[in-house]
């Protein structure tokens, strides 16, 4: 006899199709494959916000009678926003199992779990950090995240995408230490284009004089 399927895993497989079928902006989010109790999620900066750029890896944790109660909330990448690797205080985690609603699915954590990040309030497990260092931190998340094992397995698309954006990086500051190097030689080779000139003037300006004087001497000779 097959063994009985918790409600958990039952939800949460109902959970996945829906988020497939109705993604939540800026938000992925995959179940690890050997246990469905635990899933990964990358959040895309948004455009307007200091996470511009930005990939951030987190996990959530499921208990074994979700719906009824609530996940941990961890993030992974360092963000300027939350703690990494550290479980987060908010009204959709663990922390506050007397405001979780059974009714809750996994894109309405995702959803809210953006939400508190694009704001400011503190709570357990934020940080305070300046715009210009969030977005410090968006720039380097992008080799962060391709150097997580989790993040290349359950995300190879995005993962392809990163790579490539990082080459083009790379691409751009290499071209961009090429061309002050180019501009700093130009004033050397105008020295030396003016050396080269000015000695060629003194040498025919020479040479005339010789051949006045030679042609003066013959001429008293004759």
């Amino acid at each position: 006899m097959a063994p009985k399927t918790s409600s958990a895993t039952l939800r949460l497989k109902q959970d996945y199709v829906r988020l497939k079928n109705d993604p939540v902006p800026y938000v992925i989010a995959e179940p690890n494959p050997s246990n469905i109790l635990e899933w990964y999620y990358v959040v895309s900066g948004p455009d307007d916000s200091p996470y511009a750029g930005g990939y951030y890896l987190g996990r959530l944790v499921f208990p074994r009678d979700f719906p009824f109660k609530p996940p941990s909330i961890y993030m992974i990448t360092p963000n300027g926003r939350f703690k990494t690797n550290t479980r987060l205080c908010l009204s959709i985690s663990d922390y506050h199992p007397d405001t979780w609603n059974p009714a809750w699915s996994v894109s309405t954590i995702l959803t809210g779990l953006l939400s508190f990040m694009l704001e400011n309030s503190p709570t357990m497990g934020s940080i305070e950090m300046t715009d210009y260092e969030r977005r410090q931190l968006a720039a380097q998340s992008l080799e962060s995240n391709v150097r997580d094992e989790n993040f290349c397995e359950l995300f190879p698309e995005l993962t392809m995408t990163i790579q490539k954006e990082i080459e083009k990086r790379n691409l751009a500051r290499a071209n961009e230490e090429q061309s002050p190097s180019m501009d700093s030689s130009q004033p050397e080779n105008n020295v030396l284009h003016s050396v080269v000139y000015n000695s060629v003037v003194v040498v025919g300006f020479a040479l005339f004089i010789y051949l006045v004087r030679y042609v003066l001497y013959n001429m008293n000779i004759e």
